[in-house]
């Protein structure tokens, strides 16, 4: 949400505003995105997979799975509080300042979670570790998907602005994709007793190498050029999260409820239907991990898809589709079905 600059596309294209430049912008707002949901992405899988072992031993294997399942979700109700704080921040600010503030806050929760001692050494203390560091990674997140859409879109064309918002949005699957890659790739080399012991932890530790590898990229980004402008034109407010809500607040239900419903479905099947898929249907973590990566592959083509679609037809006529949702289902019908006759 930005409330420092209306009527975004009529005052990017009649002014003369330095951007940078199109390689800049995209490996920056793509790449932190790839990085925090390599993070976000490293706690679901171990959450699904490793967790209710580790920290929820003394519990039966299914309440130990939704305890840690619902660790998980500790990060959805702390999103919302990242978006508002960020976004409050980053109109006042700047968006640079907090891209790079959200992208720390992300590396540190995740290095710390990989730390963090299993229940046979601290007991019920892990477990509560293991929610405030979520929480904070939930904060994190929430600032840097917000921030990233924003750089993205703000220094884009006016004709290629859903185009441009894509880039940090693709950055969810590649994220995904490593995430997945490295957890497959260390459980064919480690044993499953070396994965409970330490290889679990291997993501979480690996995060710390990509977020300063996020941070030398993004400290090379300037600030947006409609943030700039607004300075100079004293358009910002001391206030832009109260201002935003007294102006927008049926636009923040809208949007709210509709992505709701679309990350439930999301994360039904990036992190339950693990869990659901090496417990009750017999699959081996690896394969089914495998299977995601085959997914997310296709989740990639299609936000780059619809992107376009949405610069030449609308945004509205191109997010009210069903076409990635059937593909979706159709993915899951063989999967499921193979394991259960």
């Amino acid at each position: 949400m930005d409330s420092t600059v209306t009527n975004t596309p009529q005052t990017n294209s009649k002014l003369n505003v330095k951007r940078d430049p199109v390689k800049t912008v995209i490996l920056a707002s793509m790449m932190g995105t790839a990085i925090e949901f390599f993070d976000f992405y490293a706690y679901g899988t171990a959450s699904a997979a490793y967790f209710p072992k580790i920290f929820f031993p003394q519990m039966t294997p299914l309440l130990a799975t939704l305890l840690s399942l619902l660790t998980f979700g500790v990060a959805f109700v702390a999103r919302p509080v990242g978006s508002f704080l960020f976004g409050h921040y980053g109109d006042r600010l700047g968006r640079k300042k907090t891209l790079v503030v959200s992208l720390l806050v992300m590396g540190v929760a995740t290095v710390a979670i990989g730390f963090i001692p299993s229940y046979q050494v601290i007991g019920v203390w892990g477990a509560l570790l293991l929610c405030l560091c979520r929480f904070v990674q939930g904060i994190g997140l929430g600032g840097e998907w917000s921030g990233a859409v924003l750089v993205a879109t703000e220094n884009a064309p006016a004709n290629k602005r859903a185009l441009y918002g894509a880039f940090p949005e693709v950055g969810a699957p590649i994220g995904f994709f490593l995430c997945n890659g490295l957890f497959f790739a260390l459980e064919r080399v480690l044993t499953p007793t070396q994965m409970m012991t330490f290889g679990w932890r291997i993501p979480f530790w690996a995060s710390a190498v990509l977020v300063v590898i996020g941070l030398y990229v993004r400290r090379r980004l300037q600030e947006t050029p409609l943030f700039k402008l607004a300075q100079e034109r004293d358009n910002t407010t001391a206030s832009p999260l109260r201002e935003v809500f007294r102006s927008n607040w049926r636009e923040i239900l809208k949007g709210t409820f509709i992505m709701g419903a679309t990350y439930a479905l999301f994360f039904t099947l990036t992190t339950w239907s693990l869990s659901y898929a090496t417990t009750a249907l017999g699959f081996t973590s690896s394969e089914f991990l495998l299977l995601l990566m085959g997914a997310i592959i296709e989740f990639a083509v299609l936000i780059m898809l619809t992107s376009v679609l949405a610069d030449r037809v609308g945004r509205k006529k191109s997010f009210i589709n069903c076409i990635s949702s059937t593909s979706w289902l159709f993915l899951g019908i063989p999967i499921f079905s193979y394991r259960t006759t």
